[in-house]
């Protein structure tokens, strides 16, 4: 069988369609793998709207928290084998050759290809993987459970190592939604402290459940003054939220010589008063996903059982309803379509 169930963009602002496409076939340093399931990502719908600087290409599989079984092997590929399990990842390959990837910081290649983006992804039966970026999923995981780690996860992961936060010291996740839930997690086993920021008391419980020490509903008046009052201002903000208003608010939560990082993609432009910046010796760096250290790094956090993602299953047909509920911040955790 040459033929497999997928969603596809067509054209951006539409919806997808679900139907049969071609089954990919893998070249060189590539494997085809079957796929179990596919966490769903903001960054999906941002690929299905088209409403970053940079578009995906048309037609498009979106998808890169997919997880499942190597059926076939490429050539040249010496490091997966057929019956393995893998995932898929934003960061689909890099170039291996320019000054970013020679210094570590693959995230960074200009030349880097992306799950569901630039290249096909997880939104239908099979993917290919490049078999020195695809993640080794460890033995004994939930498919369904672990996939949300591969994009949400590792992203949030390595955006607390860039707060460069230490353990004891209060980080602020601001958003607690797909990225944030799972944010908590990761810093409380980092043995951080954390505030949790969001619109919804259904998001705080859920931060709450997960560690969180404080919550702040932003609703309820001025956040920052909220934080501040409840811990003095945090070392480290991670801001996930896509609302662009969680932007400037980040600063005024930050304790003199804190560390802001920027996950969240919402589109526009936020405010950044200069003169806080520079009085209190602010740093604001974003971070987007992360290595392939990064992402064993994260990966081994769920295997020792200090990271469980909330997540709802739903069959590949839902997908336009899940992109609709995710528009509208009516879900909790993450989605994972299962096949």
């Amino acid at each position: 069988m040459n033929a497999m169930q997928a969603a596809i963009v067509e054209d951006f602002g539409h919806e997808l369609t679900v139907g049969e496409t071609q089954k990919p076939t893998p070249g060189r340093g590539q494997a085809l793998v079957k796929v179990i399931a596919t966490g769903v990502c903001h960054t999906d719908l941002h690929a299905l709207e088209g409403d970053w600087p940079v578009k995906p290409k048309l037609p498009l599989v979106p998808g890169h928290e997919g997880v499942g079984i190597v059926e076939e092997l490429g050539e040249g590929v010496t490091n997966l084998e057929v019956g393995q399990m893998v995932g898929n990842a934003w960061l689909w390959s890099a170039c291996g050759e320019c000054e970013h990837c020679r210094q570590g910081w693959e995230t960074l290649c200009e030349q880097q290809q992306n799950g569901g983006y630039s290249t096909d992804g997880s939104f239908g039966e099979y993917m290919l993987v490049d078999a020195q970026y695809a993640a080794i999923i460890p033995e004994g995981s939930d498919p369904a459970e672990i996939a949300p780690v591969l994009c949400a996860g590792v992203t949030v992961y390595k955006g607390l190592k860039r707060t460069e936060a230490r353990p004891g010291q209060w980080v602020v996740i601001s958003g607690i939604g797909g990225l944030g839930h799972i944010a908590v997690q990761y810093a409380v086993a980092m043995g951080l402290r954390v505030v949790a920021v969001d619109i919804a008391d259904d998001k705080l419980a859920l931060a709450k459940k997960h560690g969180a020490e404080v919550v702040v509903n932003a609703m309820d008046g001025d956040p920052a003054a909220a934080v501040q009052e409840a811990i003095g201002g945090a070392h480290g903000v991670l801001v996930t939220a896509v609302h662009k208003d969680a932007f400037g608010q980040a600063i005024g939560m930050t304790r003199r010589g804190g560390t802001i990082v920027f996950n969240g993609l919402p589109p526009g432009e936020f405010p950044a008063p200069i003169f806080d910046i520079v009085l209190k010796g602010l740093t604001i760096r974003g971070s987007i996903v992360g290595t392939r250290q990064d992402m064993v790094e994260a990966l081994d956090f769920y295997a020792a059982g200090k990271i469980h993602p909330t997540f709802t299953k739903r069959p590949l047909g839902d997908i336009n309803a899940i992109l609709d509920e995710m528009r509208h911040g009516k879900i909790d955790g993450r989605v994972v379509v299962e096949y």
